[in-house]
């Protein structure tokens, strides 16, 4: 590269939860700029959770932690040419990127639901994922045996 490496913007926590992984969440939902309604989407989502997360013993955003967390992949597969032949070699994902993918899985399967609002959708797959179910934990589930089919070529990771 030329430059140097993009250097990571600071995010500052939200004013609800003053939590920096709510604001990326927000982030992520984020349509055409418009955040005041991505937030209003992601608040209004966790509100119709609490009722489950009361049941559990758990607040609303520990909740959502924790189905982010069970859709989270340890591993992924990634392309690589080796002498003409291209192979699916499974990598470590950085954290970073663990956060990253996690949330748009989240986000993705949430938009793809049949519902009446999207704040609707996404408490669903919230909840669902906290279940261990729903698109995004399958999404998850596909990456990881993925990976594990092709163990075999770990070892061209380097």
């Amino acid at each position: 590269m030329r430059k140097g490496k993009a250097k990571r913007r600071i995010l500052l926590p939200d004013h609800r939860y003053n939590d920096v992984m709510v604001t990326r969440f927000i982030n992520n939902l984020m349509k055409q700029g418009k955040k005041t309604v991505a937030a209003k989407i992601f608040y209004t989502a966790l509100e119709l959770i609490e009722k489950k997360a009361k049941e559990v013993g758990l607040t609303p955003l520990e909740y959502w932690k924790k189905a982010l967390e069970n859709v989270t992949p340890q591993v992924e597969v990634r392309s690589r040419r080796i002498g003409g032949a291209t192979y699916q070699v499974p990598t470590e994902i950085n954290p970073e990127r663990k956060i990253s993918l996690s949330m748009k899985n989240l986000i993705q399967f949430a938009r793809k639901r049949n519902g009446r609002s999207m704040a609707e959708k996404l408490a669903a797959e919230i909840i669902a994922a906290y279940n261990n179910e729903g698109g995004a934990f399958k999404r998850k589930e596909e990456i990881h045996r993925m990976a594990e089919a092709n163990k075999a070529y770990a070892h061209f990771r380097f």
